[in-house]
């Protein structure tokens, strides 16, 4: 989730013009280590949509979990 600020920050975004969040993770088991997580960095007063998604493995083999952010910001 820092990793995503990251990238937020550097697109001229913040995580409340976040609008659309897809988990993609190996282990359904930790959903509430997930939950727990998103809810420190999202408005969980006005959450933006999510997803998740069980996969069999992601592109690297010690990753447990990948996080796709969608945010709109308006023309500046």
């Amino acid at each position: 989730m820092r990793n995503v600020g990251a990238a937020l920050v550097a697109a001229g975004a913040t995580w409340d013009d976040v609008f659309k969040l897809t988990f993609y993770v190996v282990d359904t088991s930790a959903l509430a280590i997930v939950r727990a997580v998103r809810d420190e960095f999202i408005n969980i007063e006005r959450p933006p949509t999510s997803s998740l998604v069980q996969v069999a493995g992601l592109f690297r083999p010690d990753l447990l979990v990948e996080i796709e952010a969608v945010a709109a910001i308006a023309d500046r």
